[in-house]
């Protein structure tokens, strides 16, 4: 799988104030669970490659790669998140590079594999039920029904807020 440009031609942000459209996420795992971050926020998805560390950084900061002649500083979410580490194969991994919108340099988050995009309408999606240290990156819980509308099976996929990580990196 090569790399993956994720942008649509039209910006969804300014496309209309309306309320009742549906929001577009890119859906990814880490470790076992399904999260989800804004599409709009995404520039593209690229295939693992070998990241430098950077001594003396955050334990969040994996390092950094040369992403086509640019240094992408890569953020390991596992570990921003306090999410114990099932930690697969790190070729089969994923890193999101983060819209230049999102943040001033170049950043990429590291994920265990991205699994699609998906249309939510807003009426399949709570406020965050938690409150919290982490409970302020977390935008909501969407509720994703699984085959078809008359199915019972629904997987919960916890809805990040990459500028507020990006933010408190600052």
């Amino acid at each position: 799988m090569g790399e993956t440009d994720v942008k649509p031609r039209n910006d969804a942000r300014t496309a209309s104030s309306g309320h009742d459209e549906d929001i577009q996420v890119v859906e990814f795992l880490l470790s076992n669970e399904r999260f989800a971050i804004n599409l709009f926020d995404v520039k593209e998805i690229v295939e693992y490659t070998r990241i430098t560390p950077l001594p003396r950084s955050a334990p969040y900061i994996r390092g950094i790669i040369d992403l086509r002649g640019e240094i992408t500083t890569i953020i390991d979410l596992k570990e921003k998140m306090r999410i114990s580490d099932s930690r697969i194969n790190p070729e089969q991994s994923r890193i999101i590079v983060i819209d230049n919108s999102v943040t001033t340099t170049k950043t990429g988050i590291l994920v265990d594999d991205v699994t699609t995009v998906l249309s939510v309408p807003p009426s399949q999606i709570e406020k965050k039920t938690c409150e919290g240290d982490d409970s302020s990156y977390i935008l909501g819980i969407i509720r994703h029904k699984q085959g078809d509308r008359d199915s019972d099976k629904t997987d919960l996929i916890i809805w990040i807020d990459v500028p507020a990580i990006i933010r408190d990196m600052g």
